[in-house]
């Protein structure tokens, strides 16, 4: 059934007949599986993904690093749970690196970006420190890319 969560991963749009027909299963089987999945948390929800360049709206994403304490007995959990529950917040990752934890947040413009950091993500207990980066523009994204289609790049010849 892996590959019918990588279907599913790639269109979620496709319907349980054309599912069932790539992958060789009834539809029968198909919509169980993807119940099951829906009821036991493998799956979590479905996105259109959107261009932020066409969608009309001119939100600030920002990439923030954030350095945490981390607690004896609980690790990162705790200030990341808080942190992940933030309404600005679109995603929030335990990483390796540098830092500790990867938040993703979108706002109006930089002054609510630089407002959220200020008032709601730094005085949290156990953050230690912020480093935050902003999107500038989107190649690729959760494997959609963001780009028109162009014939393979050609360096210039000189004489």
């Amino acid at each position: 059934m892996k590959e019918l969560l990588e279907l599913l991963g790639q269109n979620a749009r496709l319907s349980n007949a054309e599912l069932a027909a790539q992958l060789s299963l009834t539809e029968a089987a198909v919509e169980a599986q993807i119940y099951e999945w829906e009821k036991d948390g493998t799956i979590r929800g479905y996105r259109a993904m959107v261009d932020p360049a066409q969608d009309g709206k001119s939100t600030v994403t920002a990439f923030i690093e954030v350095k945490v304490t981390p607690e004896r007995g609980g690790g990162f959990d705790r200030v990341g749970k808080r942190i992940a529950r933030l309404d600005k917040v679109r995603s929030c990752f335990l990483a390796s690196g540098g830092y500790d934890l990867l938040v993703l947040i979108e706002g109006d413009d930089l002054m609510a970006i630089a407002t959220f950091v200020a008032e709601k993500l730094s005085p949290i207990d156990g953050v230690v420190s912020c480093a935050t980066h902003f999107r500038l523009k989107s190649y690729k994204e959760n494997g959609f890319l963001f780009m028109d289609e162009e014939g393979p790049e050609r360096l210039p010849v000189s004489p």
